[in-house]
């Protein structure tokens, strides 16, 4: 049999494994290491290949801003942000759903993650909301939804890695991803009002400023956790792999000596769980190393190039990007969405003339995107595992929020300015 063949039915092997729920690290892994014996590659090249592929100073930031969701979490500030974002939005109708929105958008400026935002504040606020009087499964949908902003707003664990893949400068775009996030906040946040007031959900309270100032001194810890990362990175003070060590120092004395919820006990606890994490990404970077590579021997970027390169269109080819971006999020992650597509489709956007920073922003919206979309879905996984409500009865709620995405998705691709004006500045 040919090269062509073998690896067709290792290709075809390595997918009913990931369909049947083998770890998206052993299916890559199994793929490489076949792959790599077809085509007479030594074995030595993926570890050589693998261990040179993390020896990039960026990546440090990767298990920092993860201890610092942790952090920020056990110190109770995702609590003060989710009281503070209500007492500002409770006269509305749809005003708690929203909150929780709000502080989906508060918590991804510390966490960065898509997961750990959905879980911490859909655990803090989803029976808030069903005690309001929504629904329990629009408040569930409500949660995974808001979740879809960890990765595009500061500090954004993926923008890390999608930096460290394209070379691109992850300040500019943490930058780029400041604009574009709030906006999804916003458009999800008309998106809740709509749904709550054809519905009738939520319980109107009037606008006290003197309650809302008195919660925000309270939660001021994490606006400055918040400041800290912003001002560092996009004034240049610090690097993003400096922030995030700034950030871990700071929220780890906030939660030892002033809200004093973290304790010395708690800690090995907190940053076993946050390297559990961080173990399961790093060797899954690692391994999309080699995998790029062997892309790259296979021919499959220009392969797809040249499929594209009929398409003489500067918004056509753009559409057929998002179009595969958004197919790839329906059943995949989004770091193996970014490790596959982003050095395939990164270079054909950018010689149809897309700016490199600005198809980051679109692919990664894209791929975040992707979370609320089934039959993946990881945020809504994630919900229905902290609520105990079925994935299947959430994703009809989800839909509301689908479309304002969508939405954002596309004012976002057709208004470069969004996600450059910063970083142009």
């Amino acid at each position: 049999m040919t090269d062509g063949i073998w690896i067709s039915l290792i290709t075809a092997g390595v997918t009913a494994f990931f369909l049947l729920g083998v770890p998206i690290f052993l299916v890559i892994g199994l793929w490489v290491v076949g792959t790599s014996l077809v085509i007479d590659f030594t074995l030595a090249n993926v570890g050589v290949t693998r261990c040179q592929g993390l020896s990039f100073f960026g990546l440090l930031a990767l298990p920092l801003f993860i201890l610092t969701g942790d952090l920020i979490n056990a110190a109770g500030s995702a609590n003060r942000l989710s009281d503070f974002a209500y007492s500002t939005l409770s006269w509305m109708r749809g005003g708690m759903g929203m909150s929780t929105l709000g502080a989906c958008g508060l918590f991804a400026a510390i966490s960065g993650s898509n997961a750990g935002t959905t879980a911490t504040i859909g655990s803090i606020m989803q029976p808030e909301m069903v005690k309001n009087g929504y629904d329990e499964r629009f408040a569930a949908a409500t949660a995974a939804s808001g979740g879809t902003v960890g990765i595009i707003i500061p500090p954004s664990i993926i923008f890390i890695v999608y930096g460290f893949m394209m070379n691109l400068s992850i300040s500019d775009l943490f930058i780029a991803g400041m604009v574009p996030g709030a906006l999804m906040v916003v458009a999800m946040m008309g998106a809740c009002y709509l749904v709550a007031r054809k519905n009738g959900w939520g319980q109107l309270q009037p606008f006290k400023a003197g309650v809302s100032a008195r919660l925000a001194r309270k939660a001021y810890l994490g606006f400055a956790t918040i400041g800290v990362v912003v001002y560092g990175i996009y004034s240049g003070k610090f690097s993003p792999t400096e922030a995030a060590a700034i950030t871990v120092g700071f929220t780890m004395i906030a939660g030892l000596l002033i809200t004093r919820e973290i304790s010395l006990k708690k800690l090995p606890t907190i940053m076993l769980r946050s390297g559990q994490i961080a173990g399961m990404l790093a060797p899954l970077i690692a391994i999309s190393v080699v995998m790029q590579q062997l892309l790259s021997v296979l021919g499959a970027g220009q392969a797809l190039s040249e499929m594209l390169s009929g398409i003489d269109n500067y918004y056509l080819t753009l559409g057929t990007c998002m179009l595969i971006i958004l197919l790839a999020g329906m059943i995949l992650e989004s770091l193996p969405v970014t490790i596959i597509l982003a050095p395939i489709l990164a270079p054909i956007a950018q010689q149809a003339g897309v700016d490199p920073i600005h198809f980051s922003v679109i692919f990664l919206v894209g791929a975040a995107i992707g979370f609320v979309t089934p039959p993946f879905g990881l945020n809504l996984y994630v919900a229905s595992s902290i609520t105990g409500i079925s994935y299947v009865r959430l994703v009809k709620y989800v839909i509301p929020y689908f479309i304002a995405l969508i939405a954002c998705w596309l004012a976002i691709c057709l208004v470069p300015s969004l996600s450059l004006f910063l970083v142009n500045l």
